[in-house]
């Protein structure tokens, strides 16, 4: 399983001083494309190469708030759901081990005609793992 440390910054908060809900799926986001690097998938290179990544679903359930200062974990796990479809299970946790978020996001990847079309490279990663 892949981490992530972050840290809340204060202009990711709201009136209510926590972290906006939406503010989350930058987190969840981030730490795909992080997770996709460590395993050598260049998201801007398959972009450039007309392979797209795409979410077609979010799934996300808040548990607690985060506030300015906080330091968190987002984790990521890599999951095939189809030939076609996969999803990032993902949580985002304090650092000291509260659950904040659970996630899973799933996706797809279409080429330039915006027809489905998996990378050789990610097909490896299910491969690999199975």
């Amino acid at each position: 399983m892949f981490e992530l440390l972050m840290s809340v910054r204060d202009y990711e908060c709201d009136m209510q001083s926590i972290v906006n809900n939406s503010v989350y799926m930058n987190y969840l986001e981030h730490a795909r494309h992080e997770f996709l690097k460590s395993i050598n998938l260049d998201f801007a290179a398959l972009t450039q190469a007309g392979i797209n990544l795409v979410v077609v679903r979010a799934e996300l359930d808040y548990k607690s708030p985060l506030k300015s200062g906080n330091h968190f974990t987002v984790s990521v796990q890599l999951e095939q759901i189809s030939k076609l479809r996969f999803a990032f299970n993902q949580t985002i946790k304090t650092t000291e081990g509260k659950l904040i978020l659970q996630a899973k996001v799933t996706g797809t990847s279409i080429n330039e005609k915006g027809r489905p079309q998996f990378p050789s490279k990610l097909l490896a990663v299910f491969e690999q793992n199975s």
